[in-house]
């Protein structure tokens, strides 16, 4: 198990340097960072000043050492737009996107689990194809269009929910939260519900389609004959095995809901870190985006190694076998 985990932490940081140095080269072809730093009145000396104070006159690899050193701390410079410190922005950027996602997974996997199950224990009744029906819309619809929707309908003709912002928040220490107010949970209905759709009827035809599988194999056969409850032979033997392959794209689309919250998070103005990422784009400010790259290569690193220690705990077979290949 130790074992395991070591070469799963030294595949992560392999990973995370191809990253690193994919973001560094933005620094290196996206143009003069000192040209947007200083105005058209500066002097070449003061130009020539600034550079040898951000070490752009040092030689590739040793910037790339440098940029490594400091993203390893969290320190990826000043933001070219604002003038702060990009640490700063994605320090106050992050609880709102990270609030996002969590409902949003949570909706994914609370629903989508149950209703998956539903549809293939009860495959043949009007409900379960009423599901599988809007499940296509569900994923065959674009973020951006879902969103617009919820908002002509629940903001705009029924005017029950708001149609942008964050809402009320309250700050506890540098964390500031919306869960804590009426007013912050209104405003999270809608983009949680359009951030969610999409993986939510991915998870359901998945879990679906595995348990069909898994309930034509023979053991469940065997346990049929046996004579064990309906109960058991779903919940006990047929959605356990169910699990392992769900586990693996539920982890990656978890990942995939914190990165690709930047349509969501445009469509309905959600004070995160994809909205900043988008205003970033627009004036290419580059240490802002480096660090965007960077942070959502982590947080799939570190979604995949628990999705890999995960394995061990749902499918025994998993530990069985590494047994008999260390012996």
């Amino acid at each position: 198990m130790l074992a395991f985990v070591l070469r799963r932490a030294f595949q992560a940081v392999l990973v995370m340097l191809a990253v690193a140095f994919v973001s560094f080269m933005l620094f290196q072809y996206t143009g003069d960072p000192v040209a947007f730093m200083v105005g058209q009145d500066a002097s070449p000396a003061e130009r020539e000043a600034l550079r040898r104070d951000l070490g752009l006159d040092q030689p590739f690899v040793v910037q790339f050492a440098k940029f490594v050193g400091n993203a390893a701390t969290g320190d990826f410079g000043l933001s070219l737009r604002e003038g702060r410190k990009v640490s700063s922005l994605i320090r106050e950027r992050l609880p709102a996107t990270l609030e996002l996602s969590l409902v949003a997974a949570l909706l994914a996997i609370v629903v989508g689990v149950p209703a998956g199950v539903y549809c293939a224990l009860r495959r043949k009744g009007w409900l379960a194809q009423t599901l599988l029906t809007l499940s296509l819309l569900g994923v065959s619809l674009p973020t951006f269009l879902i969103g617009i929707l919820l908002i002509l309908v629940f903001a705009v003709l029924l005017g029950w929910l708001p149609s942008y912002g964050r809402g009320e928040t309250v700050n506890l220490g540098w964390w500031s939260t919306g869960f804590t107010s009426i007013d912050g949970w209104r405003h999270l209905i809608l983009p949680s519900i359009t951030l969610c759709l999409f993986q939510l009827t991915l998870i359901l035809r998945l879990v679906r389609s595995e348990m069909l599988e898994v309930l034509r194999t023979d053991y469940i056969k065997f346990a049929r004959a046996r004579g064990l409850s309906r109960r058991a032979i779903n919940f006990g033997h047929a959605l356990k095995n169910t699990l392992v392959p769900v586990i693996t794209i539920t982890g990656l689309q978890l990942g995939g809901i914190i990165a690709f919250a930047i349509v969501t998070e445009s469509v309905f103005q959600w004070p995160g870190m994809g909205l900043l990422f988008i205003q970033s784009v627009s004036v290419a400010d580059i240490p802002v985006m480096a660090a965007y790259l960077c942070l959502i290569a982590l947080i799939f690193v570190v979604i995949n190694l628990v999705v890999d220690l995960l394995y061990f705990v749902v499918d025994p077979r998993l530990r069985i076998e590494r047994t008999a290949t260390q012996r």
